[in-house]
């Protein structure tokens, strides 16, 4: 039987992997929209290090490798920014995004006291638009940055179910 994949907290020690994977999903984003200087390929490692420190970050893990990735970060009106949610190639379409997406909700709603929920993503990433619509999510306005167009899509937190953040797939 082989391993199952488990989501947990993100501590410190998995920053370069967690850069590493970043960089390594975001870039048929790059392809897509012509553009390999968006921010998740250009972030530092200090940069991903201060946004652990400032907010929450959930990784799923296969063993000891980093496979996903999620963070967020509640601001002062209770709004959840969830960014950089990323999963591995290899794992992509079984779930494991969505398992991460409720997770940091729960994470934020709970530890957070997140109101609602908002992210963004590449207006073609359809995807990326499915698996936020299927979670509840609503497009509310596009953006324009550097060579992508983003949709932002927001949902509010009333509702949403606690996950368990160590159940394995």
């Amino acid at each position: 039987m082989g391993m199952s994949v488990t989501i947990s907290a993100a501590d410190e020690n998995d920053a370069e992997q967690i850069l590493k994977l970043q960089y390594l999903c975001f870039q048929s984003e790059a392809e897509a929209y012509g553009d390999y200087a968006i921010a998740p390929l250009t972030q530092s490692l200090e940069a991903l290090r201060a946004e652990m420190a400032a907010g929450c970050v959930l990784v799923a893990r296969l063993g000891e490798e980093v496979v996903g990735s999620v963070r967020g970060a509640v601001d002062t009106d209770g709004t959840a920014r969830i960014d950089r949610l990323c999963v591995h190639p290899r794992l992509q379409r079984h779930g494991l995004g969505g398992r991460l997406l409720a997770g940091i909700e729960a994470r934020l709603a709970a530890e957070r006291q997140a109101k609602r929920y908002h992210l963004v993503t590449g207006h073609r990433s359809e995807g990326n638009l499915r698996l936020y619509r299927k979670y509840g999510y609503t497009p509310v306005s596009t953006e324009r940055d550097r060579k992508v167009t983003l949709t932002a899509m927001t949902k509010d937190a009333e509702g949403t179910a606690p996950a368990a953040f160590t159940a394995s797939a």
